[in-house]
């Protein structure tokens, strides 16, 4: 225990030294989360629309206004000449509503005339978004305008997480894992591969200290400095994302602790791997925040990645990190909704820590 606890002195003192570092340890986190936090959002607003009344009545002038009115379209100037799906062409609009000639006189007479929506597919995400919307908008303009175009059955409907809809709520605590999925092993990698590079690692080799007490000094001195950055990140979601840990907070302390420990050991293993550091940066970078971002479930639901690959996912530790975050900072299950996150993150952490075991027993035993 002693040599593990002056192991952890001299990391945290070589540390506290390097001023670069200890800007890329505590500032870069919380640039990335600005960023993609401002960046990314999941929700569409101010679309341009262009809109061409052929009817001119006061009911389509009604439908018209019933667009202008939601936020997520703003109104862009039609033509009067030309195609009319010109605005589309010269992208300025990306949709363009046509209302047929009789649209008021046939609502009137109860009939149903339809209302032409071209809209820019290019985007698919944001055109379905755009279709969805759509018919939300003609749906409410059937209730409030026309008589008897209420239905039979009216549904009530209440979001029970998330009740305000925002995509804050989704992305907040995704960056809060992504992020935490970065920068540590990122740290402990390049302290690593430098000890390689500069071969000062062969004084380990040579000396009385023991592999696992090498390692688990190494990797408590760098779960330290995680749990700063976890501390900043969380602070900054508060002030960004409105973070707020619903229900019983052990299970995300309990699981952050683990995720901290398994992202260090996944570092350690890298550097000690590749004494190289760029080559250690390049492999941090692509497995960690890489595979964190898209096989997560960050932005995309994993149900949506082929399942080809899909099963990558399940050796990423952000994809049940990012589960545990979204649990207690939006819906507040607890242990009951998401036991089985620690578990698996200690899994992959004995992995990862006897992985670099093996290695540096090997190495040990060769010099």
């Amino acid at each position: 225990m002693k040599r593990i606890m002056a192991q952890i002195g001299k990391e945290l003192r070589q540390f506290s030294r390097d001023k670069l570092t200890l800007m890329l340890a505590l500032v870069l986190p919380l640039v990335l989360m600005w960023l993609i936090g401002t960046c990314i959002s999941l929700t569409v607003h101010d679309l341009p629309v262009a809109i061409k009344d052929l009817d001119q009545t006061q009911l389509s002038r009604h439908y018209v206004e019933t667009v202008g009115a939601s936020i997520t379209f703003r109104i862009v100037p039609a033509a009067d000449t030309g195609p009319v799906e010109a605005p589309l062409d010269h992208e300025r609009a990306r949709a363009v509503i046509v209302i047929p000639e009789h649209f008021g006189r046939d609502l009137e007479r109860h009939e149903s005339p339809e209302v032409q929506w071209l809209i820019d597919g290019t985007d698919a995400n944001t055109a379905n978004l755009i279709r969805g919307d759509a018919t939300a908008l003609t749906q409410a303009f059937n209730t409030r305008y026309i008589a008897g175009a209420a239905p039979a059955i009216k549904p009530r409907i209440r979001y029970w997480f998330n009740p305000g809809q925002s995509s804050d709520n989704y992305i907040g605590p995704g960056i809060f894992a992504v992020g935490l999925a970065l920068f540590p092993p990122l740290l402990v990698a390049l302290a690593m591969s430098r000890e390689g590079e500069q071969k000062t690692i062969l004084q380990v080799y040579v000396s009385s200290i023991k592999a696992h007490e090498y390692l688990m000094g190494k990797i408590l001195a760098y779960v330290g400095i995680a749990i700063a950055q976890w501390l900043l990140t969380y602070l900054l979601g508060v002030l960004l994302f409105g973070f707020a840990i619903k229900g019983d907070p052990i299970p995300l302390i309990v699981s952050s602790l683990i995720y901290l420990f398994c992202t260090v050991a996944f570092g350690v293993m890298i550097g000690a791997t590749i004494p190289d550091q760029a080559a250690a940066i390049q492999a941090v970078q692509n497995v960690c925040f890489l595979l964190s971002y898209l096989l997560s479930g960050f932005v995309f639901p994993i149900s949506n990645i082929p399942a080809s690959i899909r099963w990558i996912s399940a050796l990423v530790p952000a994809r049940y990190f990012v589960e545990m975050a979204r649990d207690a900072l939006v819906r507040g299950g607890g242990w009951s909704a998401v036991w089985h996150v620690p578990l698996i993150l200690g899994v992959l952490s004995t992995a990862f820590f006897a992985r670099t075991w093996f290695f540096m027993r090997k190495m040990q035993v060769e010099a």
